[in-house]
């Protein structure tokens, strides 16, 4: 079952920013996630996560010189926990419609305040059976390496299956037809998948 993690707080039609419930519980990067509207799941994957204060202009300060873990930090500071916020952004790489899945974005973009939930593995292996979204991925305009992106998402993915090899050697194939012209890249991600 899908478990609820975080709630929309920015959307637009290739991406979303959510909010975590719990402080320092993004997702790591590479996790499929999905909001459910109306007209079916958006999917994406997680490319960048930060913790910061929630008011701007508020710099965060050291506070455990005298303290031996970082649970006492938050032990002796309990307001840390409504100061401090963890966000995470998710680009967008398929959409569901009537149960079926496309691998190419939604007319929509998410709406704000939708639930976002981490993907179950019966759910990870329906889109991933197809890895159409890896050019998606691929072509996406991050502010961090897709390459780093597109390796932690196959990772990611590969953990639902019970045959792991076999996936990453399937995805592997898909990333080596798409970069067949560049060849550094190719090895780049392929070296990241542990193959």
């Amino acid at each position: 079952m899908a478990e609820k993690i975080a709630e929309v707080i920015e959307s637009n039609s290739v991406g979303f920013t959510a909010q975590c419930y719990k402080l320092e519980e993004a997702p790591p990067l590479g996790t499929l996630v999905k909001v459910i509207p109306e007209t079916g799941a958006i999917f994406g994957v997680v490319y960048f996560a930060e913790t910061h204060s929630l008011e701007p202009g508020r710099r965060i300060i050291a506070r455990g010189e005298n303290m031996n873990t970082e649970d006492e930090i938050y032990q002796n500071n309990p307001q840390l926990k409504k100061l401090l916020t963890t966000h995470f952004k998710v680009s967008i790489i398929g959409h569901q419609r009537d149960g079926d899945i496309f691998h190419y974005l939604p007319q929509n973009a998410a709406r704000i305040h939708s639930f976002v939930y981490r993907c179950a593995d019966d759910e990870t292996r329906a889109f991933t059976q197809r890895l159409d979204y890896l050019k998606l991925l691929m072509d996406a305009d991050l502010p961090v390496s897709c390459d780093e992106i597109i390796a932690a998402s196959v990772r990611y993915a590969g953990q639902a299956y019970a045959d792991r090899q076999n996936f990453f050697i399937r995805a592997g194939r898909e990333i080596a037809t798409l970069l067949s012209g560049d060849t550094a890249r190719l090895n780049a991600i392929l070296k990241r998948l542990r193959l």
